[in-house]
């Protein structure tokens, strides 16, 4: 291929320079996978050196220049483009010049020197093809434990506590936008809690199928090159070192042949994201002038030209996340059939939406509970309304029958009044009118108890 340069003072080397040669865009690969591909790094380095493939010096420089790199100590040295070659070979091949380089000066070695090698000693017993998968695998899982989860079992949380604050508020329930029979605030915020985490538990579902790593299929799946044990050694590793609870897939062809288990993960963030955003837009409809329900923290001035406007800003961006998560499953949905035979060919591209979405459901759902939830204010202005609604007439069916109650619906809409002074004239006594358009009764009890424990 001839010669190429190569910066002077950097770890990378000839690989990731040819590389990064021809990039055509300013995005790369997610850190949280880099972060990852050290971690493997780290952990191949341990299980080869305990087997005796590596002298003890060499592999214990590897596992500390990996350690490094999964600590983000060398991030800049990350500089191949996101798009790039489908199997992820040329940011595998940045991390193993990256690694070999930097404990190469761990053993006292000039930077270059080639005393630990990138394929011979840092990749011994592994390949692009079940090293990345692999790495996007731990990364996701790194990051749903560390942010998503979280950040759903908070905010369920606080809806439930919502839910428990505001159980004998009450507003009027809405179907097609349009008033309806009465709900308590209570119920409302106890559903969306219950939401909340029935996403949480789809998506921890989804995660445990991403701990059984591809790692161990090499080229194809069929484990050539492989020292046997290694994967199993390398998943024990990752556990010691890291705290990652994961485990060789007893499956390698298709583990490497389809990336189904992240498009699995993809389509669960983006039902996640729906959800979300219909709990986002309730509330911001909520807070609007149009109905005048809620109460929502003021955050900033809502206008560069209109004095005294303040916006749902904190409902809007999450709105926006979630938007973008739908697309991004989009994509990975499509990226998913781009298995030919033994590897699917846009795994960098899945990577980057993966880590995208979750970052983005972990966040929209972190700032929507800090910055609006948690200083949310119930207008008084939501129980008289009810008072008013004329679909209270309803609970009058059973004992005046339906077209009775129509009548005296239509009675309260056209003279302004309520629905118990229409009903005065319905030969029912006061005493049982009231108690049968009692809000609060008919509002029922469900949803009074939480239900479960939070996700977490």
């Amino acid at each position: 291929m001839g010669a190429v340069s190569v910066p002077a003072g950097v770890l990378y080397g000839a690989e990731t320079a040819r590389a990064a040669g021809w990039a055509f865009s300013r995005h790369r690969l997610p850190v949280a996978v880099v972060h990852a591909l050290g971690q493997l790094k780290a952990a191949a380095a341990r299980a080869n050196g305990a087997a005796g493939r590596l002298p003890a010096t060499t592999a214990q420089a590897i596992e500390r220049a990996a350690i490094e790199v999964a600590e983000g100590r060398h991030d800049a040295e990350f500089v191949v483009d996101l798009f790039q070659t489908g199997s992820g070979t040329s940011s595998h091949m940045n991390a193993n010049e990256v690694i070999a380089n930097r404990a190469g000066e761990l053993l006292g070695a000039a930077r270059g020197s080639g005393t630990v090698l990138a394929h011979d000693h840092v990749n011994l017993g592994q390949s692009s093809n079940d090293v990345v998968p692999s790495a996007i695998r731990l990364a996701v899982l790194a990051l749903s434990e560390r942010q998503l989860l979280p950040a759903l079992a908070a905010l369920a949380a606080t809806l439930h506590d919502l839910a428990d604050r505001h159980w004998h508020d009450l507003r009027n329930g809405r179907t097609h936008l349009m008033a309806a029979m009465p709900i308590r605030f209570g119920q409302q915020f106890r559903g969306m809690a219950e939401v909340v985490q029935a996403a949480a538990t789809r998506l921890a579902a989804s995660l445990d199928a991403c701990r059984e790593l591809p790692l161990g299929g090499t080229a194809v799946g069929t484990g050539v090159t492989c020292p046997p044990g290694f994967a199993a050694a390398v998943c024990t590793a990752l556990g010691t070192l890291f705290g990652l609870r994961v485990q060789e897939t007893p499956h390698h062809l298709s583990a490497q042949n389809s990336l189904g288990a992240l498009a699995a993960l993809s389509a669960d963030l983006r039902a996640a994201a729906a959800s979300l955003y219909k709990l986002v837009d309730d509330v911001r409809w909520q807070a609007s002038d149009a109905m005048r329900e809620i109460e929502l923290p003021a955050m900033q001035p809502g206008s560069s030209i209109m004095v005294g406007k303040v916006n749902p800003v904190v409902c809007e961006a999450a709105l926006m996340a979630c938007a973008q998560v739908l697309g991004n499953d989009a994509v990975v949905a499509f990226a998913e059939t781009q298995g030919q035979f033994e590897l699917n060919t846009m795994l960098p591209l899945v990577a980057r939406n993966v880590v995208e979405s979750l970052e983005l459901v972990a966040g929209a759902a972190a700032a929507f509970r800090e910055h609006a939830l948690l200083g949310l204010r119930v207008r008084p202005e939501a129980a008289a309304q009810v008072a008013n609604n004329p679909i209270l007439a309803t609970a009058l069916m059973a004992e005046l029958g339906h077209a009775r109650a129509v009548a005296i619906a239509r009675d309260a809409v056209q003279r302004g009044v309520p629905v118990f002074e229409a009903a005065r004239s319905a030969g029912l006594p006061a005493a049982r009118l009231r108690e049968l358009l009692d809000p609060e009764r008919l509002c029922g009890e469900f949803g009074r108890a939480r239900d479960g424990a939070p996700p977490g």
